[in-house]
């Protein structure tokens, strides 16, 4: 099997994308006494048998030169902080980073700036020897998701036991939003070296503590040694949240691209 985004252990995917080549009799076998196709069937047995923590949401046969990984246009990651600025959601507390302190999100947008472009991202990366480190990152921009509760709560004249009682203040209750006042990098690339967005990240939030500044990170994507000063953040904040391909007639040519050894100009 082929994927998308070869993410690190510990980071999700709300997209991920793979390929498999399956004899057309192993699918013909799958449909058994199910009243549907074999690619159906296929799909329908597969979710049985993962975990509950992994979603097939949709199993189509590929067009002719698909290829999960080379054939990618673009991946977008999303990397999500809760510092203190944030509103705690146990909810989502797998997938969200937790920090104490308050980040300064502009310096780190002053700092994530200057990883847009054609770089060599040797000092953020696990070394490749026999490949290469240069990626195209085409955006990266940090926000803090505005605070949005939902309430305040109100009485919809759903039945109550006694709709005499008093409410204890329930109207007056304001329900935040997941995602309320979360820290999150988006960051889109053609493709991504190993560790490269943790590490980015991980300098980045140096950046956002006031320990380093954007000249130390520029310094970084300009000369590609890796060095002990920055590791990864960790692996529960990423996501990788949406692969986009070329059109059919275009995926082969772009398999064919992306395969060969970039250089920087």
């Amino acid at each position: 099997m082929v994927v998308a985004g070869r993410t690190d252990s510990g980071v999700h995917a709300a997209h991920q994308v793979c390929h498999m080549d399956i004899d057309q009799r192993f699918l013909d076998a799958a449909v058994g006494h199910m009243n549907v196709g074999p690619v159906e069937a296929f799909a329908r047995r597969l979710r049985r048998k993962l975990p509950p923590d992994v979603a097939v949401l949709s199993v189509e046969p590929a067009p002719d030169g698909f290829d999960a990984r080379f054939s990618a246009l673009e991946r977008t990651y999303v990397y999500r902080i809760g510092d203190d600025g944030a509103d705690f959601d146990p909810r989502i507390r797998g997938h969200v980073a937790y920090m104490e302190g308050t980040l300064d999100v502009d310096a780190m947008n002053d700092a994530i700036a200057h990883a847009v472009g054609l770089h060599d991202f040797g000092s953020f990366a696990t070394p490749n020897p026999g490949g290469t480190t240069i990626r195209l990152v085409k955006y990266a921009r940090w926000i803090r998701v505005p605070h949005t509760p939902l309430g305040p709560w109100e009485r919809d004249g759903s039945a109550t036991v006694d709709d005499n009682e008093p409410s204890l203040g329930a109207e007056a209750l304001d329900i935040p939003v997941e995602e309320s006042g979360l820290v999150c990098l988006a960051i889109v690339a053609d493709a991504f070296a190993h560790n490269m967005v943790r590490c980015l990240v991980g300098a980045a939030i140096k950046v956002g503590q006031g320990d380093r500044n954007a000249a130390w990170f520029a310094d970084k994507v300009a000369q590609p040694l890796r060095e002990g000063s920055t590791g990864p953040a960790p692996a529960c904040g990423l996501t990788l949240e949406r692969v986009r391909y070329p059109d059919a007639a275009l995926l082969a040519e772009r398999a064919r691209s992306i395969r060969a050894k970039r250089t920087l100009p």
